[in-house]
């Protein structure tokens, strides 16, 4: 059964023509994926068929009703955004049920009567928390499955809709997130699923509809389309997908040496970071890796251990020191370190560069705007105009305004942790070139986190796998992916190639 349906849809922001004459249905019992480069207008069509934004143009049917005539009718759509969107000093108990009927004494809420309710939830979901803890106390992961649990408790809904719900989710919950979704579709709920990771769109989708540039451009049943058929249609151009982007002008030149530096999830980490090279460091979730570099940084504790930094030692425990000697760490949470969102473009990418850019104590604006320009020239920032907030941009568009911005501060090491996070096939292709061209043309030292074992396959010319917080393998590029896998798992090979689990 049709339960939602949107026709020509049309939404104009100034400068873009976000949705172009958009027609799309949803039907009950049916898992519709959604996908496209980041700016295709997903997020836009989203919010839309929410009632969280009145399309400029177009109808929107729900129960084959008019949904803007009758806008109760959207809260028959439960939505669950891909960011974090929970009260962290409250319970999970009361974000769960937020908003909730008073029931308690003199209209107090009963909190006892939340928390039982709170349980079953949990466990059905299979979330490890207690009902009354803080949500700012619990993994991410656990947060994001609340929000699910949240939009499905609180309304009676007909179709959930999941943007990128797995970016915060390990594997294991990842997989645990799909077996709910199932469940929810056999009781004949609409499921809309939006993700960048085209493997979930392969194992969940049912049917899929490919947005660019504003326009729906294709839709087709799952068993009917390959991988080559999806990146066609989102990029407008076919891709190669056994393309490789490791430096290939790597020097012998140690720019950065580790040595056994410990902190609070890693322990006695030593390794060396040549000129030109791209290296990547690789693990499960909580295997040290983000940790080791922000201690590097200076943004954690570090307990002991040296570094040195073209041979010279380097003071550890202070950011302003890193960033002013030329160690440049990008963050995985772009929304929350990575940007200023309530800033422009301009002064996002400036912002670092203002000593530089002041002249008799004012800023010189011509300066400003020149160094904006270039950047956005340079990196191929697709913005309507300098003065736009970056938090209208897209994700890999974010990215690019951090890496611009990154390159003003003279850097010799570059950390992209998680670069590519809930950013479309397309534009991960365009970061990695970014990477690769700044290893070969500028000779900056490129340490690449990332759990995505192809992204580093790809990208790193030696790959270096941490299991609970301590190196288990090196290896080079070309190294066969079942020898990473074993070490980001805990088994290490000896020198005869053979395997011994910790």
């Amino acid at each position: 059964m049709k339960v939602l349906e949107a026709k020509k849809i049309t939404k104009l922001f100034p400068g873009v023509v976000a949705l172009d004459d958009v027609d799309i249905s949803i039907y009950s019992g049916e898992i519709h994926c959604i996908i496209g480069e980041n700016g295709a207008g997903k997020s836009t069509l989203i919010k839309c068929l929410t009632g969280v934004y009145k399309p400029d143009a177009g109808e929107i049917t729900i129960n084959g009703k008019d949904a803007g005539k009758e806008r109760s009718l959207f809260r028959r759509v439960a939505y669950v955004p891909q960011e974090i969107n929970l009260f962290g000093h409250m319970t999970v108990a009361e974000n769960l049920f937020l908003p909730y009927e008073k029931t308690g004494v003199n209209g107090l809420i009963n909190q006892k009567e939340l928390n039982q309710r709170a349980l079953p939830l949990l466990k059905d979901f299979a979330i490890n928390v207690e009902p009354e803890m803080l949500v700012r106390d619990i993994p991410v992961s656990a947060q994001q499955l609340i929000q699910i649990v949240r939009a499905t408790v609180c309304q009676d809904y007909q179709i959930l809709m999941l943007d990128e719900p797995t970016t915060s989710l390990t594997t294991e919950d990842t997989v645990l997130l799909f077996d709910i979704i199932r469940k929810i579709k056999a009781t004949n709920k609409a499921i809309v699923f939006i993700s960048h990771k085209l493997e979930e769109i392969f194992e969940l989708g049912e049917v899929i509809t490919v947005f660019r540039n504003g326009k729906r451009v294709a839709h087709e049943r799952m068993p009917n389309v390959d991988l080559a058929w999806v990146i066609t249609k989102m990029t407008g151009r076919a891709m190669n997908q056994d393309e490789t982007f490791y430096s290939e002008k790597v020097t012998d030149e140690v720019l950065l040496e580790v040595n056994h530096v410990t902190g609070a999830c890693f322990t006695d980490v030593s390794f060396k970071l040549r000129k030109g090279e791209i290296l990547g460091f690789t693990g499960l979730v909580g295997a040290g890796r983000s940790e080791l570099m922000q201690a590097i940084f200076g943004y954690l504790p570090a307990y002991g251990g040296s570094v040195k930094l073209n041979g010279k030692p380097f003071k550890l425990g202070e950011t302003n020191y890193s960033v002013r000697h030329g160690f440049i760490y990008l963050p995985e949470d772009r929304k929350k370190m990575g940007i200023l969102p309530m800033l422009s473009v301009r002064e996002n990418i400036t912002i670092p560069s203002l000593s530089k850019l002041t002249r008799y104590f004012s800023i010189s604006r011509k300066r400003e705007s020149a160094l904006t320009e270039a950047v956005i020239s340079a990196y191929n920032i697709k913005t309507p105009d300098a003065e736009k907030k970056i938090q209208f941009l897209s994700g890999g568009n974010q990215q690019k305004v951090i890496i611009g911005r990154s390159m003003s501060c003279d850097p010799q090491v570059l950390v992209f942790d998680e670069p590519t996070k809930g950013i479309d096939v397309g534009t991960k292709a365009e970061i990695y070139r970014l990477m690769k061209k700044l290893a070969e043309e500028k000779g900056i030292g490129i340490i690449l986190i990332s759990s995505e074992m192809e992204e580093v396959m790809k990208c790193a010319n030696r790959i270096i796998a941490l299991y609970h917080g301590e190196i288990y393998g090196e290896f080079a590029c070309g190294e066969k992916k079942e020898r990473i896998l074993s070490a980001i798992i805990g088994v290490q090979a000896d020198s005869k190639g053979s395997y011994a689990h910790d």
